[in-house]
């Protein structure tokens, strides 16, 4: 079964490319700027298709959300693991609990 540490692996290689044949790695190269408006415009496709109940285009769009999350995490050096460890130290509690310990802003 594919997994995302293997697409985090996936990324990683194909980043570090330097023949020109990867996207992954003209993406990386353009700097978080770039990744971060990628990754925000195919979240904003993932809600179109989601609100369009469109499964098959939400399956797709959901893919490249991984993808591009992936590539920002690359860029600003925070591994997969890392958002795994937070969330599992938000699963020790109820979202209702964990959000309510959050300091309020203001």
């Amino acid at each position: 079964m594919f997994t995302l540490s293997d697409l985090e692996m996936i990324v990683a290689e194909r980043s570090a490319t330097t023949d020109g044949s990867s996207y992954t790695a003209r993406l990386v190269a353009k700097g978080v700027g770039k990744c971060a408006q990628k990754l925000g415009e195919e979240a904003v496709e993932a809600v179109i298709a989601a609100v369009a109940r469109d499964r098959a285009e939400l399956t797709k769009e959901a893919a490249d959300v991984l993808y591009h999350l992936l590539v920002v995490l690359k860029v600003c050096d925070i591994p997969l693991s890392a958002v795994m460890d937070e969330l599992q130290a938000r699963t020790a509690q109820s979202g209702l609990a964990e959000k309510a310990s959050r300091p309020r802003a203001g």
